[in-house]
């Protein structure tokens, strides 16, 4: 085979996953990533369609099932906390918001790391800083460690990434939809339940809160807003940007942004997609997020990684050389990707009303849309994308 090693940037989920398939392929994989150790926490993250039976080959299925949240499904509230839409997990004769396989990111990433961890080499708390192609190999630089040389480079370091501009430079463009994401842990209170639930305020805001496998209540904020550089402020000023925007927000915003305040793994970002022309550049690669995050309201970032890495790794078996492994990824990938980014019309507008009026609307939808038949006719909260991929099969290498 031309090639043996394999850097990975990211240790999430796509790059732990490829790591795992390359090593079942006869790859050496290598993980690099920044955090100084697996980085645990997260909000829940759901796997359906082609991205089951992915894990299912991996044999994780039932570590997945095991360490699932318990959410029984959704319900949309108003400022009284009266329920005034309700969705169950998902059967096998509805959809759901709530899937089967519902799942907290880190703990998702821990299992792909102890699946991994025996047969990939990982390197936390640094990142690549050069990549520089000569023949057969490329020398990559570290911020810390000493530079070396590997066969080939995959940035799976998320929507940010900062090695994809090593890769193919600024083409890749960071598509906002106009809203923005916090998500934090809070202490569990007595309303929670084995239920989430979903709180829409006039201004274009919405407050989510779920619950976990741990005792504790994950919060997510969304609210309407152009870009306006949040993602780029510190910590500290982007709790007081989510404090001002809920200031007036009801229901139980006093009791989540008290929660806020002292919250220690708040995320704040911009609500993207990245649009990449190409995945690909000489002996380099993009997997995952870094080549074609749907966006969070898609539902679907988590099952492109988990499916792309799967693609990635087993193209590379079959082929001899490297440009035509890429080429045959993205071919395969790349209608299943534009599928999962193309959103429903009026998102994620439709779903944050700016007046009173426009939450009445939503709930009234909502409502009807939860009624049994057209939750059978219609899977609400399905995606058109998820099994839109028939998955090769690679065991034998072809």
């Amino acid at each position: 085979m031309e090639h043996r090693t394999v850097l990975i940037a990211g240790a999430s989920i796509a790059g732990p996953a490829l790591a795992f398939w390359l090593a079942r392929h006869g790859f050496r994989p290598v993980v690099v990533e920044r955090a100084d150790a697996l980085r645990l926490g997260g909000q829940n993250i759901d796997v359906q369609g082609a991205a089951r039976k992915v894990v299912r080959r991996m044999g994780i299925e039932g570590d997945i099932r095991a360490a699932t949240t318990g959410e029984l499904g959704l319900r949309f509230v108003d400022e009284h906390d009266v329920t005034r839409a309700e969705f169950p997990a998902e059967t096998p004769d509805t959809g759901g918001f709530t899937k089967e396989l519902e799942i907290l990111r880190g703990d998702l990433a821990r299992i792909l790391y102890d699946r991994t961890r025996d047969t990939t080499e990982y390197v936390f708390g640094d990142q690549i800083t050069g990549l520089r192609e000569h023949g057969d190999r490329v020398t990559v630089s570290f911020e810390h460690g000493a530079a070396r040389e590997f066969d080939l480079v995959v940035a799976a370091d998320g929507i940010r990434s900062r090695t994809r501009a090593l890769i193919v430079g600024d083409e890749p463009r960071i598509r906002p939809l106009d809203l923005y994401a916090s998500y934090f842990t809070i202490p569990r209170g007595a309303s929670d339940s084995a239920w989430a639930r979903w709180y829409h305020a006039p201004g274009g805001r919405s407050i989510l809160l779920r619950p976990d496998n741990t005792g504790t209540t994950r919060a997510s904020l969304w609210f309407l807003s152009p870009p306006r550089g949040y993602e780029r402020l510190s910590v500290a000023e982007q709790k007081a940007v989510i404090a001002r925007v809920y200031a007036d927000a009801g229901w139980e915003s006093p009791r989540v942004l008290a929660a806020l305040a002292d919250s220690e793994d708040v995320y704040f970002d911009a609500v993207s997609q990245v649009m990449a022309p190409r995945w690909s550049h000489g002996r380099a690669a993009l997997v995952g997020d870094a080549a074609y995050c749907p966006s969070p309201v898609s539902g679907m970032g988590a099952s492109l990684s988990l499916v792309g890495a799967y693609v990635l790794a087993g193209e590379l078996s079959r082929h001899a050389g490297h440009r035509d492994a890429f080429a045959a990824y993205e071919k395969l990938m790349r209608p299943h990707v534009d599928l999962a980014q193309k959103l429903p019309p009026g998102v994620p507008w439709i779903a944050h009303p700016t007046s009173r009026l426009g939450v009445s609307l939503l709930h009234r939808v909502l409502w009807l849309a939860s009624t049994p038949l057209l939750q059978r006719r219609e899977g609400w909260f399905g995606s058109s994308a998820a099994d839109k991929i028939e998955l090769p099969d690679y065991s034998n290498g072809g």
